[in-house]
């Protein structure tokens, strides 16, 4: 991806700085953008940065950028596209992966008793975010031909539509994501432009490593724990999965579909960091969701 171009729009930490990381390993410059710098902090209240992301993606052989934007702020986000647009004049890879609903969700808590403030939110956060910044940003991508627009959800449209995701708000936010992907694919197919949409398995994001107490290093301590955790998947898997498809002289074959970090792992042949291939959607639907004992043989 040596000159290409790429926004990774939600990129302080998890997936977004996943993916950021390996496009930039593909020799790619990367914009990282986030609320979270080393001088401000989200409401998230977390240590992850943006300045850290565009750090990992420069030592990773890329060009990172970071920029400071809240992407419900139609301003900043028309800021940050007109500085891409001045710098570069064209886009090659937008991923919306902006998110931050975590705090806000309430589990298995029925739509009438959940705070409504918090839900409403949540959907903001979740949807307002990636439809203002593709507003902006789509334009740069639709400047030259072989563009790609990656919404990233939690869960592809197959698994989503037939089970309930945890909770309404949760439930709907999610879904609805992939239906802009659909959507975006339909507007940038006569430019010769792909949109897909993208889900990782259970990811092990910064966040999920310290609710179980681990690192990175040795996250399988969690399986005492949680036994279906054996199955996760670290943010560079599926930050290999939007680099396979950035670099797919035939990415278009996937326009509008809903796709999975595994099912491209299996596709496209790349692993995760310890080598192997999780495919946590079909673990999902054979084993965990029948209830079966945790056993990750054939699935990773």
């Amino acid at each position: 991806m040596q000159g290409k171009v790429a926004l990774v729009a939600g990129a302080t930490r998890g997936a977004g700085r996943g993916i950021a990381v390996e496009l930039g390993a593909a020799g790619a410059t990367v914009y990282v953008t986030g609320r979270t710098t080393r001088q401000n902090r989200s409401e998230y209240n977390r240590p992850e940065t943006i300045e850290e992301t565009a750090d990992l993606v420069n030592q990773a052989g890329g060009v990172g950028i970071p920029v400071q934007v809240d992407h419900l702020a139609p301003d900043q986000v028309k800021s940050l596209v007109d500085r891409i647009a001045r710098d570069h004049g064209h886009l090659d890879v937008l991923v919306n992966d902006i998110w931050g609903g975590e705090l806000l969700a309430k589990w298995d808590t029925p739509l009438w008793e959940h705070d409504l403030d918090a839900g409403l939110r949540l959907l903001r956060l979740a949807i307002d975010t990636h439809i203002i910044t593709s507003h902006y940003a789509l334009p740069l991508v639709i400047a030259r031909p072989g563009g790609l627009v990656v919404e990233m959800t939690d869960g592809t449209k197959d698994y989503n539509d037939h089970n309930y995701r945890v909770s309404f708000f949760y439930d709907q936010a999610k879904s609805a994501v992939i239906r802009l992907g659909f959507a975006q694919a339909h507007e940038l197919r006569p430019y010769g432009c792909a949109a897909v949409t993208l889900t990782p398995g259970w990811l092990r994001s910064e966040m999920m490593l310290d609710l179980f107490e681990v690192k990175e290093e040795n996250w399988r301590d969690a399986t005492t724990r949680e036994p279906h955790f054996v199955i996760s998947e670290s943010p560079r898997y599926v930050g290999r999965a939007v680099t396979a498809l950035a670099t797919d002289p035939d990415v278009m074959r996937w326009t509008g579909q809903s796709l999975s970090s595994g099912q491209l792992a299996r596709e496209y042949g790349f692993t995760d960091v310890d080598g192997s291939q999780p495919d946590a959607f079909r673990y999902l639907v054979e084993i965990q969701d029948p209830g079966k004992p945790a056993d990750a043989t054939g699935y990773r």
